[in-house]
């Protein structure tokens, strides 16, 4: 479950925080425990981020949409 707080995120701010999850794993040297939580972390941002994609593309195929009804509509 996602917190409010990812909740709050930019997109932007997600895809920061997970590139520097990704570099700390495989960076190695952590912790079962610590690897477990980055992971855990790492799950909870890629959420955020394939939100914000899937509503930048549900915004896209709807101006598209509107685009070509304005099209069809003209001819």
């Amino acid at each position: 479950m996602t917190s409010k707080v990812d909740e709050a995120l930019s997109y932007e701010q997600a895809r920061d925080e997970l590139i520097e999850v990704v570099r700390r794993l495989e960076a190695g040297g952590t912790t079962l425990e610590e690897s477990l939580a980055l992971w855990e972390r790492g799950e909870e941002l890629a959420k955020v981020c394939r939100r914000w994609l899937e509503g930048a593309r549900a915004r896209l195929d709807a101006a598209l949409a509107e685009e070509e009804e304005t099209e069809q509509a003209e001819d």
